[in-house]
């Protein structure tokens, strides 16, 4: 068996193990301090909508020697000052989007695009696209989301219990918030592929979640009939048994996606490559990190609440400290013994060599006494 394999093994036998519970403060801060981030940065900074939200036009280009960064100072100052994205394409092609322009526009910087690039007017392709269109992507995209956290909390709370639909649907949104803070920070452009990456990535981290949930409501059937374990000791077990899956699944996940952003994204420069893989990377850790840091820990919190579960953390502090002090009554009346028993010992050790002489000198002074 490998390493990490034995560690699984005793992660799931309960051998070994870390305190998730009981520091969830620590993970509950860390948390309120990356979301504060992603919110202060999304307000600041906003979010680069782009055209299929905002409006504009997508102008695609034949092959041509003419740089990005070229293409896109030329757009902009054709534009009138638009912001332009621009985007190689295979063969040497552009793909230009200039948002903002509407069809009157777009014919003007046809022309001085084809100009700026040396190419014909004709074999400049132009695509409108209008706002509305974007604002009913927007509309329906939202409608869906709703629609999804609607259904997961009703699952959840008729499958588990409706604390866990709670737990879940705050790591949802605690997801949600870190993802779209990361596209305000990095300044990526949102396109349909961010709207479905974001929707993916929600099922993704409930099934982290689920995982996990699944495992605690096993091991905490029937909790009141023992005194071993509190609820919130079962819960750290549940995790803990389920750690090394939830790693694996999560890191094998990840390492397409990154796969898509760095090299597809970032060294091939497709587009939309960028957009839809940034929102799985990112939303793929944040799942993990709060089905394990979040999630089960706020159910813990929630169900230790209940006059239930405070009488059984009650009765197994109770046995705890019975069994304390009884082998603290046992051991004492041992100690005493083992004492007696070394006194008794260390005297029979000092009494043993002083008689010894005196018998042998007794013995040596009858003979000598008969020589006389």
């Amino acid at each position: 068996m490998s390493k990490l394999g034995n560690i699984g093994a005793r992660l799931y036998r309960g051998e070994v193990g870390y305190d998730f519970i009981g520091k969830r403060k620590i993970w509950y801060g860390l948390s309120i301090l990356i979301t504060i981030t992603a919110i202060v940065g999304l307000a600041v900074r906003g979010l680069n909508m782009g055209i299929e939200f905002s409006g504009g036009a997508v102008f695609t280009t034949p092959k041509t020697s003419v740089s990005a960064s070229a293409a896109q100072h030329q757009a902009e100052s054709a534009a009138g000052g638009h912001q332009a994205v621009v985007q190689k394409l295979g063969g040497g092609a552009l793909r230009i989007q200039i948002s903002g322009l509407d069809t009157k526009q777009a014919l003007p910087v046809q022309e001085e695009l084809a100009k700026d690039l040396n190419v014909q007017v004709k074999d400049v392709n132009t695509q409108l696209v209008g706002p509305s269109w974007g604002e009913q992507i927007a509309n329906k995209a939202w409608l869906g989301l709703g629609i999804f956290m609607v259904l997961v909390v009703l699952y959840l709370a008729i499958a588990f219990e409706w604390r866990m639909a709670l737990a879940a649907l705050v790591a949802l949104i605690h997801d949600l918030t870190i993802t779209v803070g990361v596209y305000a920070l990095v300044g990526f452009e949102v396109t349909p592929g961010t709207v479905i990456g974001l929707l993916t990535i929600l099922g993704y981290s409930l099934y982290d979640t689920v995982v996990v949930f699944d495992s605690l409501k096993e091991a905490s059937k029937d909790i009141t009939k023992q005194t071993r374990f509190t609820y919130s000791e079962i819960a750290n077990r549940s995790i803990n048994s389920t750690l090394v899956r939830s790693i694996n699944t999560t890191v094998v996940a990840l390492l397409p996606v990154a796969g898509l952003l760095f090299v597809g994204g970032g060294v091939l420069g497709a587009g939309m490559l960028n957009d839809i893989s940034l929102a799985l990377f990112v939303g793929l850790a944040a799942g993990a990190y709060s089905s394990i840091f979040i999630a089960t820990p706020l159910v813990a919190e929630l169900k230790s609440r209940e006059p239930q579960m405070k009488a059984l953390t009650k009765r197994v502090q109770a046995k705890r400290a019975a069994a304390a002090a009884k082998e603290a009554n046992q051991e004492g009346p041992q100690d005493a013994v083992d004492a007696e028993d070394s006194e008794d010992a260390d005297g029979a050790a000092v009494v043993g060599p002083r008689q010894q002489p005196a018998s042998r000198n007794r013995g040596r002074g009858r003979p000598s006494g008969k020589r006389r």
